[in-house]
């Protein structure tokens, strides 16, 4: 427990066996539950994690949304949900800094940015760096608030989860969890976390079809919530930001 809130620790995971013994050895003591959310592993990661003290939740459908939202279904009674990556590429030891702004009622969704802060060389891959800058720049032209990152270490306040109604389930989900944040209102803030090299090989930007199948996601993700966005704001009648424009007088 928190300052009086509990916290479930969510690591969604798919053949992370030789990098988890290191992750879970690192979460606080505090933290109430850990889960992981094991995506068709075939390495015995859940073996691993279960030997390790954690629960094991199977996911056999493939995708990193899928997998989250497995473990949320077995984490009912947090309060706060923290979502960790199970490659070791972050620091647990860091997750207070993440649950402090919820527990303290500043912020309902808590992103760790790597960008502020501190990265081993190679950590970051040229287009991971590309991609994240280029969706926060989309993010903040069309809704107007300053993301640095889409990274997965973060926290969420459950109710504010609740309410998102989650729907990207592969490599969109942590760029909805930003854009619906902000959608309805919530609290969204971010605090420096540092990020070394992973251990094996990235499903994700390790591979082309991992970079490209995430890219398109991401950018299908903001244009969909942009327009849905704006269609809401047609049928209320009101000027949609992203429908804004600004004249001179002559």
């Amino acid at each position: 427990m928190f300052r009086e809130l509990t916290v479930a620790v969510i690591i969604p995971a798919r053949n992370e066996s030789a990098a988890l013994p290191h992750v879970l050895g690192a979460i606080p003591a505090w933290v109430d539950a850990i889960l992981v959310a094991d995506n068709g592993s075939t390495d015995g990661t859940a073996q691993v994690a279960m030997a390790h003290g954690a629960r094991v939740v199977h996911e056999p459908q493939e995708g990193y949304g899928h997998a989250c939202m497995a473990g949320i279904r077995h984490a009912q009674e947090a309060d706060v949900i923290v979502f960790l990556d199970g490659d070791r590429s972050d620091f647990p030891e860091q997750m207070a800094g993440l649950v402090a702004p919820i527990a303290s009622e500043s912020a309902d969704l808590v992103i760790g940015s790597r960008s502020l802060g501190r990265r081993e060389r190679g950590a970051l891959t040229p287009q991971q760096r590309y991609g994240n800058a280029l969706a926060c720049t989309l993010i903040r032209w069309i809704w107007g608030h300053r993301y640095t990152d889409l990274g997965p270490f973060r926290a969420v306040r459950r109710t504010a989860l609740d309410a998102m109604n989650m729907q990207e389930m592969t490599y969109g989900w942590t760029v909805e969890m930003q854009i619906r944040a902000l959608q309805l209102g919530f609290r969204a803030a971010e605090v420096p976390v540092d990020y070394r090299r992973r251990i094996g090989v990235s499903k994700v930007s390790g591979t082309v079809r991992g970079v490209w199948g995430a890219g398109t996601k991401i950018l299908a993700c903001i244009f969909r919530s942009a327009m849905r966005d704006a269609r809401r704001a047609r049928r209320s009648g009101r000027p949609d930001r992203s429908e804004i424009s600004v004249t001179k007088n002559p």
